[in-house]
């Protein structure tokens, strides 16, 4: 029962997350640019974070936690030995870099955002939306033992 309930948790997280990734790269994020408009993407951000950070944050809580299922030896999952472990420190490796994208995006970028800095964030949230397709493909991995 836990393990389901943690499974539908980390997929609702990635919906959102992903999801909403996929909504600002493929649509805002375009009209943001030809408008050169970067009232657009705070206006998206400002709705999408209230549900985007929270969808993140239950990712990475259960997604530890189902790595653990996965990989009870956390030291294992640093020096990989089966494919969940594998997949797992590729999942690790990906989070980290969705984080320092997003901190500094969040940081440095957005504050002084305008329509000068917009291609600047675009290549942000592009990389972003590409790490989540990532993290949820290398999820699904985890589960199949095959990425395709």
């Amino acid at each position: 029962m836990t393990y389901r309930l943690l499974v539908t948790l980390h997929l609702l997280g990635a919906t959102v997350w992903v999801g909403g990734h996929l909504v600002l790269s493929l649509s805002v994020l375009p009209r943001a640019l030809r408008a050169r408009d970067p009232a657009i993407i705070r206006e998206f951000e400002s709705g999408f974070e209230r549900l985007g950070i929270p969808a993140l944050l239950v990712q990475i809580v259960t997604g530890l936690w189902l790595a653990y299922h996965w990989a009870p030896h956390v030291t294992s999952w640093f020096s990989p030995s089966t494919p969940q472990e594998r997949f797992i420190l590729i999942k690790l490796v990906l989070l980290a870099a969705t984080v320092a994208l997003a901190v500094h995006a969040r940081l440095r970028v957005v504050p002084h955002l305008d329509a000068a800095t917009l291609r600047f964030l675009a290549y942000h949230v592009v990389a972003v939306t590409l790490l989540g397709v990532a993290l949820l493909v290398v999820g699904v991995a985890i589960r199949t033992g095959a990425v395709w």
